[in-house]
């Protein structure tokens, strides 16, 4: 017999495999001879009493041996005569890649950076020497933005496809299994390479291609579909379908798209700061403790708050965490986060933004969103005096309009100066910032502090531009065989959305060949 329970452990005793035995066993009512074995379905922390708890779903099995499922994708050899391109090697479009050749398909997956190994070297130069290769960096490159910034695998995507299938796939080429069980699953910046490397590798043994320093500089459109694209402003390779999934940061795509009078739409965005706090504060406030306990992670937080009808929310919060450059092009600051896998920096940060509506920003180019967000990030360079020196300002000097005399010691690398963020932020956010600050102070002890240091921009929370795409084919309504995927066409938020993103686009050109 199998049963299904939730119980609760104390941090110390999760790992006590003698403890949870003896839980379900009292609160089952069985004897623990009976107890054959069990399997843990998810877990999370419970921290809203002062008594910090883990929850536990558990099949439990009763008289009855468990037999561990052997879930393993199989990717067979395929020919080379039902070929589709595939524009990014992000999680979108390599989970896409493994998708098609499930189906039979030969993905061509063509990458404008460099290979994931290859990439350190160009982040290297942004975070020690403030220089920036404008195709390879934090966002560019195999395995995309989420590579090298962290690897946070939570959505709220349930009723766009198979998570378990996506994070099977994962722990596949080489995550732990722990990503299957936690609430908030994460993998780590520093995990991340290898198991991008090992998808590459099943992608090629089954007969796919990845190209790196491939550009995407046009598509080869006649009467209305898609005939194939252009690499590099030469290389001409033919396909039926090609499958957009060059992320929300790849601006040329979208002008590229917009110079060929190919529908795109302007989108709402949110725009704010990365705010960085020591980590023993978020512990101390999330944990009701003075030390946080061994057994617990560094502690997450959450916050949204509303302020004249405008959104105003914590975004990709990294604990134990650094705050990154993420700039793409030159002459810009854009910030953003990560962690790695054990979560032990000092410093927890996240993305604290404002909504951004098209009412903000008038007109009819459907360009204007990105225009926008470019600009409040060359003026964010301007004010960091160049070498990606980020503008900053300390939480409480900001909400009371003062410059901050000097700034807390962070991990932004290139380093920040000490700036009016007013000068940067356009009134709305700066305002909205400023009002909802004290009050995620009354929701979290100790958050609203001067210990807490404001780096800006944070800009690329979404894309600013939306692909639009049928709903049943997901292809471009102008465009027959171009399928619009992910962050980049405004469909997905984060690694694991836009996986599955590129898996459904796979699928619908299956359904269409």
């Amino acid at each position: 017999m199998q049963k299904d329970i939730e119980i609760t452990l104390p941090p110390h005793e999760v790992a006590n495999e003698k403890a949870i035995l003896e839980t379900l066993s009292k609160n089952l009512k069985v004897g623990r001879d009976q107890i054959k074995d069990f399997k843990i379905l998810k877990r999370s922390i419970d921290a809203r009493s002062r008594k910090v708890v883990y929850r536990m779903q558990v099949r439990v099995f009763i008289n009855e041996n468990y037999l561990p499922e052997e879930i393993s994708f199989k990717y067979p050899k395929i020919g080379d005569d039902k070929k589709v391109i595939i524009v990014g090697a992000g999680p979108a479009g390599l989970f896409a890649a493994l998708q098609c050749i499930e189906n039979g398909l030969k993905p061509i997956v063509v990458e404008r950076g460099k290979d994931v190994k290859q990439r350190r070297r160009d982040l290297a130069a942004i975070n020690k020497q403030g220089v920036v290769n404008t195709e390879s960096n934090y966002c560019y490159g195999e395995g995309g933005a989420g590579t090298y910034s962290d690897g946070k695998l939570y959505t709220r995507s349930n009723k766009r496809g198979d998570i378990n299938k996506v994070l099977q796939i994962f722990v596949q080429h080489g995550a732990d299994d722990d990503i299957m069980i936690d609430a908030r699953p994460h993998i780590g910046t520093n995990k991340l390479p290898h198991i991008i490397t090992a998808i590459r590798e099943t992608i090629l043994e089954a007969g796919g291609e990845v190209l790196f320093d491939s550009k995407l500089t046009d598509l080869i459109i006649k009467d209305g579909a898609v005939q194939g694209i252009i690499v590099n402003h030469e290389q001409e390779i033919a396909a039926n379908s090609v499958i957009l999934a060059t992320g929300h940061s790849a601006r040329d795509i979208y002008e590229l798209l917009n110079s060929k009078n190919i529908l795109i739409e302007a989108k709402p965005f949110a725009l704010g700061v990365r705010i960085e706090h020591p980590q023993n504060v978020i512990d101390q406030a999330q944990y009701h403790c003075d030390v946080r306990s061994e057994y617990l992670p560094p502690a997450y937080y959450s916050l949204v708050e509303q302020v004249k009808n405008r959104g105003v929310f914590s975004f990709c919060m990294c604990p134990g965490g650094i705050i990154a450059p993420c700039a793409t092009g030159l002459d810009e600051i854009v910030v953003n986060g990560w962690s790695p896998s054990k979560r032990n920096n000092p410093y927890a940060n996240s993305g604290t933004v404002v909504q951004v509506t098209l009412d903000d920003v008038q007109g009819y180019d459907p360009l204007r969103m990105l225009n926008f967000q470019s600009e409040i990030e060359q003026l964010a360079f301007e004010a960091g005096g160049g070498n990606l020196v980020a503008p900053a300002q300390r939480m409480i000097d900001f909400v009371e309009n003062r410059l901050s005399i000097d700034l807390p010691k962070n991990s932004y690398l290139p380093g920040t100066k000490s700036v009016m963020l007013d000068n940067i932020l356009p009134e709305f956010v700066s305002s909205s910032l400023r009002s909802a600050l004290p009050l995620f102070g009354r929701k979290m002890k100790g958050y609203y502090t001067n210990d807490a240091i404001l780096v800006g921009v944070e800009s690329r929370t979404s894309s600013p531009v939306r692909i639009p795409r049928d709903k049943e084919t997901f292809q471009h309504p102008q465009i027959k065989g171009l399928y619009p995927c992910a962050e980049g066409a405004g469909y997905a938020g984060g690694i694991v959305s836009a996986a599955i993103d590129g898996i459904n686009c796979a699928d619908a050109i299956l359904k269409s060949v």
